[in-house]
């Protein structure tokens, strides 16, 4: 991607007026695409998403591609979708524009006219651009907020302020899973998806569809199941858990390929998320299981038996199947009392 021609350096402190002359956009709103810049300007303020239970700021720790800027789109009653300014950040590789991130600063002395802080020009993650997570709109009410994921492309300005911090404490949110209500990505952004055969994309494929395929399985089975948010003490990464099954008290972990590496990362997922659920007061019972495109090879079997985790697998036919024979670990009782639920149904008998 061609980063867009501007004379801003990362670290440079400019108004809104300022901004816009350079790199275009509209003079309100957090999110202001241009087509003549082919730009996409992102305003962060940090703490004005705190009321609504998120935070926008680095991960303090990057991982093996580099650092991630969490920002979260726009959209502050009922869930977000990808319109307006959320469908210009996930669109802006195939409309050629680079997205450009600004951090409020304060204000220029002796007025009230704002400042913000140049960090870089980024791009959205390419295996993961988005998540979807919970948190309350201008009502108090749970709501899907988007969190794009922006990796930065060039130099860039990082402050340790504008990390997200470290929870204070472990909390675990279940969010049931509404089958018929997907959130809905611009076609033409789905078909360049569709066509980009890169390892990352495919392997995100493959598990978005494995965890959709066996959501429809449990439908079926009239069980309750969604998917878990985890905040975990002292760590600032919210840890996700794609499909918990409410009813039976499992938790599923998709692997992107039969590989023993993928399969190895799917274990650990599932090994570093129960063992924060089970440490919790009144400990969380479950049984851990993979989901895999296709039945594990012997030796890899033999691994997710000795940490009790399960297989479910694609067979020959295209169905789901679990494997028969297969130690895991099925705990007696219910879900912790600190567990926060939206729409927390009944448990089945």
């Amino acid at each position: 991607m061609t980063i867009s021609p501007s004379s801003f350096q990362p670290g440079d402190i400019r108004t809104r007026a300022d901004i816009r002359k350079e790199l275009g956009g509209s003079p309100q709103g957090g999110i202001t695409p241009s087509k003549e810049k082919k730009t996409v300007v992102l305003y962060s303020d940090i703490g004005s998403g705190e009321q609504y239970g998120y935070r926008d700021g680095w991960l303090r720790e990057e991982d093996h591609f580099g650092p991630v800027y969490e920002y979260t789109g726009a959209g502050t009653l009922g869930d977000q979708v990808f319109s307006g300014g959320n469908a210009s950040i996930l669109r802006h590789a195939v409309d050629a524009r680079t997205l450009h991130l600004f951090i409020a600063h304060g204000k220029v002395r002796g007025s009230d006219t704002k400042t913000h802080r140049y960090i870089g020009a980024f791009k959205l993650d390419a295996s993961e651009p988005y998540i979807v997570r919970q948190a309350r709109d201008e009502n108090k009410k749970k709501r899907d907020v988007i969190v794009f994921r922006l990796r930065p492309i060039g130099a860039f300005f990082r402050l340790e302020a504008d990390e997200i911090p470290p929870a204070k404490k472990t909390t675990v949110a279940f969010i049931r899973s509404r089958m018929r209500r997907r959130l809905e990505e611009p076609k033409d952004v789905r078909d360049a998806r569709q066509r980009d055969m890169s390892a990352a994309i495919i392997a995100s494929r493959n598990r978005e569809d494995l965890v959709a395929d066996y959501e429809e399985t449990l439908s079926q089975r009239q069980h309750h199941f969604g998917r878990l948010e985890i905040q975990v003490r002292d760590i600032e990464e919210t840890l996700q858990a794609s499909l918990y099954d409410e009813s039976e008290h499992t938790l599923y972990e998709p692997a992107g390929s039969a590989s023993r590496q993928a399969l190895k990362d799917a274990l650990i997922q599932l090994i570093d998320i129960s063992r924060h659920l089970n440490s919790m007061e009144n400990g969380m019972p479950l049984r851990c299981m993979v989901l895999a495109p296709e039945l594990p090879g012997e030796d890899i079997r033999q691994l997710l038996t000795l940490h009790n985790v399960g297989i479910v697998y694609r067979d020959e036919n295209g169905d789901l199947t679990e494997l028969q024979g297969t130690g895991h670990n099925s705990l007696p009782g219910g879900t912790p009392g600190g567990i926060s639920c939206l729409d927390c149904p009944a448990r089945l008998n």
